[in-house]
């Protein structure tokens, strides 16, 4: 694959990406009294922030540098349509 193809397969991927939303797990972590999240969908990717807004934030910067660096390297993406759910235990 030429350089032109290669780059404009990784803008393509990159539209593509842009428009999908994930899930995030959000949760308190009161020993470090910041707000930690995870994205399932990403190999766990993990951020964290002083205030929940700010760990979100972090979080969205952290998927889209994910989704450039998957589209430079070829890397698929995990399923649009994969389920998650955030579960109780007693």
């Amino acid at each position: 694959m030429g350089e032109r193809d290669r780059g404009r397969s990784t803008m393509n991927q990159m539209q593509a990406s842009a428009s999908r939303s994930f899930k995030v797990v959000v949760e308190r972590d009161t020993s470090d009294d910041v707000w930690v999240t995870y994205v399932p969908a990403l190999g766990n990717l993990s951020t964290y922030g002083d205030t929940r807004d700010d760990a979100l934030n972090q979080t969205r910067d952290a998927i889209l540098g994910y989704l450039e660096a998957a589209a430079k390297e070829g890397i698929p993406l995990p399923p649009a349509n994969s389920v998650s759910e955030v579960v109780d235990l007693r």
